[in-house]
């Protein structure tokens, strides 16, 4: 396998996390069991796991983006809830900078005033990927040390009525295939 040993570690980071992810999703029996939030560590480094709607999500992405300090790296398919949209604009005017990949599809039917404001606030650069194949990513990078992931859209359904996970990794090395990859279609 390729790769520097932060990439690995990320890696190897992500396919535990979707570990944890299966093992409890098996023990819960989906969200209707008596434990909405799974965690476990990887070399020392916290991997959570969350349920919608037993979990409002929104709350958690909120509160870790409201914990960003330096750079948020989002590829976002859907980005329609107003709550993530203000801590995002509220990251910016703090001095966060903040990149979004946006899937061409999605973006068209997003509200203008969404779009709108998210353009208009300083610090944050929105791009769409061209037309083509489904850019379907719900994750972000905060500060390169903390990762989320998960089948969650960053709508108000998405994130908290239908049957959703949503995975935060954190430590060094999390974000390093991401930021790559992110790195990559931002420059398309």
């Amino acid at each position: 396998m390729k790769g520097s040993k932060e990439e690995i570690a990320g890696m190897a980071a992500l396919g535990v996390a979707f570990l944890v992810l299966a093992i409890n999703f098996a023990e819960i029996g989906g969200h209707h069991g008596p434990r909405a939030q799974a965690q476990a560590e990887l070399g020392g480094a916290p991997v959570e796991v969350h349920y919608a709607p037993a979990e409002n999500l929104e709350r958690i992405d909120v509160a870790l983006i409201d914990a960003a300090g330096e750079r948020i790296d989002m590829a976002a398919y859907v980005l329609t809830d107003w709550a993530v949209i203000e801590a995002l604009i509220d990251a910016a005017n703090r001095g966060v900078t903040v990149r979004i990949w946006r899937d061409p599809g999605q973006a068209e039917r997003t509200a203008a005033a969404e779009e709108a404001k998210l353009e208009s606030a300083p610090g944050i650069a929105v791009r769409i990927k061209p037309p083509g194949e489904l850019m379907h990513m719900k994750s972000y990078c905060i500060d390169g040390k903390t990762l989320r992931s998960g089948a969650a859209n960053f709508s108000a359904s998405g994130e908290k009525r239908q049957d959703n996970d949503l995975v935060v990794l954190r430590g060094p090395g999390v974000c390093a295939r991401f930021e790559a990859n992110f790195e990559k279609i931002w420059g398309e």
